[in-house]
């Protein structure tokens, strides 16, 4: 069996690489989706919340959690866009549905965070 070498390093070197590469997403992100800015503040003032309203720390996590997927459907989504952006400015009726589809997904799981709140802090 022979090794494979890999683009982004083995061991603690591909740790290292992933860390900068997730840093920089995160620069990206923050520096031109104001969407992301606005949920990811959202998220700094209902986490402190979450951890006061939750009765037990199963439901402290769940409250988390969903901040957390918002945060992490919106990166996917700005991916998405960033891609369809790259191939080509041109409409394409598929390069629009893309993106609609990523919106889509926010807006799910901005609704599905909602319920969850309502729905742990109701009951």
């Amino acid at each position: 069996m022979t090794t494979q070498i890999k683009p982004n390093g083995n061991g603690l070197t591909r740790l290292r690489n992933a860390a900068v590469c997730s840093r920089s997403g995160l620069i990206y992100i923050w520096k031109n989706e104001a969407a992301f800015r606005q949920e990811a503040l959202l998220c700094l003032l209902c986490i402190p919340a979450a951890l006061f309203l939750g009765d037990n720390g199963c439901e402290q996590a769940v409250l988390i959690g969903s901040l957390c997927m918002v945060l992490v459907v919106e990166i996917l989504n700005t991916a998405i866009e960033c891609a369809i952006d790259r191939i080509g400015v041109e409409h394409h009726e598929l390069s629009g549905a893309a993106k609609d589809l990523g919106s889509t997904a926010v807006a799910i799981t901005l609704c599905g965070t909602g319920i969850v709140w309502l729905l742990v802090l109701l009951c």
